[in-house]
């Protein structure tokens, strides 16, 4: 067992389409278990943990904290930190457990799958508008860009005249590099603005949106307070937005790009679900890490010992390509069928709104390939613009032809 270990300086700004990251890939599947790294932001170092088992024990033992980092200047992918002292995803537990058992009841089964149709219908209205335009266009415009916001702020009640400008800040919020910090801080400032007032007006006079169901929750008496209230509609509208908007785009792009498995899926269209969990299990979703934890005492893992105080990062990207757990890792195989990705995360902060992100990509890939049995890639895909400088991986535009 060791307490020290060389220390890799990790960027993590891997930019080539949606490659796997080769830094990232050689942390993997490197002799230790557990690697010291250095990030472009926060003080410090840190430890990396990137196979299956290892992140399924940092997210699930209480020994690895979010909250014990909050006031510290941890090792980051951004300049600033895009959480907020008082929100959900920096919580542990119980207090985390009480908020996710208020929020946890706007993302049942039932109330999502109550979704679907209204989801039907938009996606039907989008790609009408996609056919009228005509051949060529912009998937990212009359799809991508559009349904994952709508669906989210049609949950919160949010007026359709702040949503282009909640969308811009959403998109700011994750931006790396030279001088966005400035961008990122005043994105979540107006964020949480505009929710605090929001979340206000939603607790005088609730309606029966999700936002008024939180603001008159109670847990064991307690409601939340204004704060928590206001952080936590905020978390729901970025994380409602981002990973299924750039997950539409990059699905839609990886089954255009390998026309034998597409021609599989179009041929059993019942697969559709099965093939969704493998792709999202294969595809490199975004950059680097997230949130850091940190050691409440000293613990064994891997072989490393890690001390008290010290943080802990874990890439889900990296499990998802573990060899011990899946086979063939780098090969994407729409019949493995296995929903054991953590894609959603894993452990205490899985994703809540998993249920709604598959709904939504299950309607809108299931219906793009349906009532385009010809769709395909209107430019080659080389000189396609991937967005860098963001967190998240994807095409700016992604345009089709069929």
């Amino acid at each position: 067992m060791t307490t020290s270990a060389p220390v890799w300086d990790c960027p993590f700004n891997h930019t080539e389409g949606l490659e796997f990251d080769p830094l990232l890939k050689q942390l993997l599947l490197a002799e230790e278990r557990i690697t010291r790294i250095r990030l472009p932001h926060g003080e410090g170092e840190a430890w990396l943990a990137t196979r299956y088992e290892d992140v399924r024990v940092v997210t699930t033992d209480r020994r690895f904290s979010r909250a014990a980092g909050i006031g510290r200047d941890l090792p980051r992918m951004t300049p600033a930190p895009i959480a907020q002292a008082e929100a959900i995803n920096l919580m542990d537990p119980p207090a985390h457990n009480r908020l996710r058992r208020l929020v946890a009841k706007g993302f049942t089964n039932r109330q999502v799958e109550r979704m679907r149709p209204k989801t039907q219908r938009i996606v039907d209205g989008y790609l009408d508008d996609m056919e009228e335009h005509g051949s060529p266009t912009d998937l990212v415009h009359h799809l991508s860009g559009r349904l994952p916001m709508t669906t989210i702020c049609e949950m919160l009640d949010i007026p359709e005249q702040d949503r282009a400008g909640l969308r811009g800040h959403a998109v700011a919020m994750m931006t790396m590099g030279p001088g966005s910090g400035a961008g990122q801080e005043h994105a979540k400032a107006a964020l949480r603005a505009y929710f605090s007032e929001l979340t206000a007006a939603r607790r005088r006079d609730p309606g029966e949106d999700l936002i008024s169901a939180l603001a008159t929750a109670r847990d064991d008496e307690e409601l939340l307070d204004d704060q928590e209230l206001a952080v936590m509609a905020m978390v729901l509208l970025v994380t409602g937005h981002d990973t299924s908007t750039y997950q539409l785009s990059n699905i839609t792009y990886t089954l255009l790009t390998r026309p034998e498995q597409l021609a599989k899926l179009r041929a059993r269209p019942e697969t559709l679900p099965r093939a969704l969990e493998e792709l999202l299990r294969f595809i490199p979703f975004r950059q680097g890490v997230g949130i850091a934890r940190v050691a409440t005492e000293d613990v064994e893992l891997g072989g490393v010992l890690i001390r008290a105080g010290e943080a802990v990062h874990v890439s889900y990207l990296a499990a998802n390509r573990d060899p011990a757990v899946f086979e063939r890792p780098d090969e994407l195989d729409l019949d493995r069928g296995t929903a054991n990705h953590m894609t959603f995360g894993y452990g205490t902060h899985h994703c809540a709104g998993a249920h709604l992100a598959r709904m939504e990509l299950q309607v809108a890939i299931g219906t793009l390939l349906r009532r385009f049995p010809g769709l395909r890639l209107a430019v080659p895909a080389a000189e396609l613009d991937w967005r860098t400088g963001s967190i998240w991986r994807y095409p700016r535009t992604l345009p089709v032809a069929w």
